[in-house]
């Protein structure tokens, strides 16, 4: 495995792991401003925990989603989803740090830790989907209820959690692929085909005297 592309896939794991972090508790999944006079001009904006508002004097308020069951089904989907990945990154990070060839952890056996990180890049990917899966889940009801001309409640716009989560999930994927294709790439090198020849194998042992006249005959040799 190349040390370099391990790094890199480490590197963009991590930042891919953190910004899941960020975007769960963001407040701004969804926005939608309500227009007025200066006094009643506000904004609205919700999350998968709980729904805000701030008007134009700066004060907010915040409420609290009061029960799961009541929830419609993708919100609750989507925070299993995010809390799976940030779980799913977790694993991934711990195991890329034993696996890379420039870690100490883990001894010198390279094979074991070759298989730690393409088992880590596994992860990574699947925290990247299920990253990916929650986000546009959730954006796709956004925009459905918001081109809905017979929707009749309140029109929320994509808010900047969602365009950190899909960052977040292109990151993780990158990086997840470089480790899965790195470790590959090692075990391909690790063990090359034979050489061969008009199809036979060159087994490095000098021919035999019998064998070298019975291929070109006793007229080679004078």
């Amino acid at each position: 495995m190349d040390p370099i592309v391990e790094v890199v896939a480490l590197i963009l794991g991590f930042v891919g792991w953190v910004m899941v972090g960020v975007t769960l508790p963001n407040r701004y999944w969804k926005v939608s401003t309500v227009d007025g006079n200066v006094i009643t001009t506000s904004t609205i904006y919700e999350n998968l925990w709980m729904s805000c508002a701030t008007d134009s004097t700066g004060v907010h308020n915040c409420r609290e989603f009061p029960s799961l069951l009541a929830l419609n089904g993708y919100i609750q989907a989507s925070r299993a989803l995010m809390i799976a990945s940030i779980v799913l990154g977790t694993f991934g990070l711990v195991g890329s740090l034993i696996g890379i060839q420039c870690s100490k952890a883990g001894g010198e056996n390279y094979v074991l830790k070759g298989r730690i990180a393409g088992t880590s890049g596994v992860f990574f990917i699947l925290q990247g989907l299920c990253t990916m899966v929650s986000v546009s889940w959730y954006a796709f009801n956004i925009t459905q209820d918001f081109f809905d001309p017979f929707y009749p409640g309140i029109r929320y716009e994509i808010g900047e959690a969602l365009y950190i989560g899909w960052c977040s999930a292109v990151l993780a994927i990158a990086g997840g692929v470089c480790l899965t294709f790195s470790y590959k790439a090692g075990r391909q090198e690790k063990y090359p085909l034979p050489y061969q020849s008009r199809g036979t194998a060159y087994s490095g042992a000098p021919p035999s005297r019998s064998a070298a006249t019975s291929t070109y005959g006793r007229n080679a040799y004078v």
